[in-house]
């Protein structure tokens, strides 16, 4: 007892003998010794600040004023001011002596504190953007026609405890002079618990191809008809080894089927028809088939350049319809029917039509459109239109150049070519086409 009073005395507000904070020594000093002591230290830590990486991306970027690092030197004393001074009085002599003879040292970990606000904020947002729950496949079949469908997604479980946990780490190496600030956002799949290929008996199991097409600068009708045919063609199964007749699955192009007249190309003329726009359905499905890698057995591009369908590609890649004598057909020769989804953004004026089936290993090579035998097209052309009012004058088609198109497309599988065709498509010049009311 009169050691450890003794000790109590002559270490009054002072760490023992033998007493180490991380690794450095502070003993017999008092608790701002031991501030200044870790001075230069706090100083390093407190210019830091850390980066929040979103798959190598960063998301964002914490600075030191907003993180806060500092050295948690008051909890570290308080723990090393203990030793000699326990109330249980057969510890307090078995310190007291330990400490005073050096037969035992004492050392204490120091830790950094910080700001959690500006961690916990971001990766709730990284959660809000990426962070979404698994789909379930969904296919329901009636009528010869599927009508409800969905395709399986991957959830993502943002997990944010153990990315916290990382910060954690690294924020603390910061004491051994590690250099790194940067901390991958923990992420983990979720995968659904139906996928495509258990809901169905077509052998359908995922996206095999698809084709795209730009309907802007379309006058109202012909919107509404593009829209129309869209919808007309969505959740079509075509089986396996059945060749695909546009003109047959579209069925009646007319006012009856909901159709509204808008201009179309008729015996060198721009005419109101019921359906115009409907090319722009087939130039699509045409688009889709090819990267699907289909075999093509009857297409027809149209005789002169149309706009539309050069808002997002090469002339040539067009399929003009006129049932019942000018078809668009295609061969399903894949391992599974295929599911026809179309989709229509209406905002960007894009159409999307996906195929669903199986995949075989088919390989598609489609050449980019070589166009050459550019040609002028002739002066415009007015015509009479008694549907607008004298005085009136509208512009309904614009000049286009006359020219050749040439591409290739070639299907491979191992190396083994399973067809091959060479598309020549020629266009005559097209000139502008204004309408001059004539109604009073």
């Amino acid at each position: 007892m009169v050691i450890t009073l003794f000790a109590e005395n002559a270490y009054k507000d002072r760490l023992f003998p033998n007493t180490f904070i991380a690794g450095k020594a502070v003993h017999n000093l008092n608790k701002t010794e031991v501030y200044i002591q870790f001075a230069d230290l706090q100083k390093v830590v407190g210019t830091k600040g850390i980066v929040i990486l979103y798959e190598d991306t960063p998301f964002a970027t914490i600075s030191s004023d907003l993180l806060q690092p500092r050295l948690d030197i008051d909890q570290a004393y308080e723990k090393a001011y203990i030793v000699g001074r326990s109330s249980h009085f057969p510890s307090r002599m078995f310190q007291t002596l330990t400490a005073l003879t050096g037969i035992k040292q004492f050392d204490f970990p120091l830790t950094i504190t910080y700001s959690t606000e500006n961690i916990d904020q971001a990766l709730s947002h990284v959660e809000d953007l990426y962070g979404k729950k698994p789909i379930n496949a969904t296919f329901q079949f009636e009528n010869n026609k599927v009508i409800a469908f969905e395709q399986e997604m991957d959830g993502l479980f943002v997990d944010k405890q153990v990315t916290k946990s990382k910060i954690n780490t690294l924020i603390q190496e910061w004491l051994d002079n590690k250099q790194n600030n940067s901390v991958h956002v923990v992420t983990q799949v979720l995968k659904p618990t139906i996928t495509l290929s258990q809901t169905n008996t077509f052998g359908i199991e995922e996206l095999i191809g698809e084709g795209r097409s730009d309907y802007t600068h379309s006058i109202p009708e012909r919107e509404h008809n593009v829209l129309l045919g869209t919808s007309k063609l969505n959740g079509i199964l075509i089986p396996k080894r059945a060749t695909f007749s546009f003109n047959e699955n579209i069925g009646d192009i007319s006012s009856h089927t909901g159709y509204k007249p808008a201009y179309i190309i008729k015996e060198g003329k721009t005419v109101l028809g019921d359906g115009g726009g409907i090319c722009q359905v087939s130039t699509t499905l045409f688009r889709a088939a090819l990267h699907t890698g289909l075999p093509i057995t009857e297409h027809h591009s149209h005789a002169y350049r149309v706009g539309y369908y050069e808002n997002d590609a090469k002339p040539g890649l067009d399929a003009t319809v006129y049932a019942p004598t000018v078809d668009l057909k295609f061969t399903n020769d894949t391992p599974a029917s295929i599911l026809i989804q179309t989709i229509a953004d209406k905002e960007t004026k894009r159409l999307f039509y996906r195929f669903y089936g199986k995949k075989d290993g088919r390989n598609v090579e489609l050449t980019d459109p070589i166009i050459t035998n550019v040609s002028r097209p002739d002066e415009p052309l007015y015509q009479d239109d008694p549907t607008l009012k004298r005085g009136v004058t509208r512009q309904v088609e614009y000049a286009a150049l006359g020219a050749r198109s040439q591409y290739s497309y070639k299907v491979t599988r191992n190396d083994e070519v399973l067809f091959q065709k060479n598309f020549n498509v020629w266009f005559r010049p097209w000139r502008a086409v204004f309408l001059v009311g004539t109604a009073e």
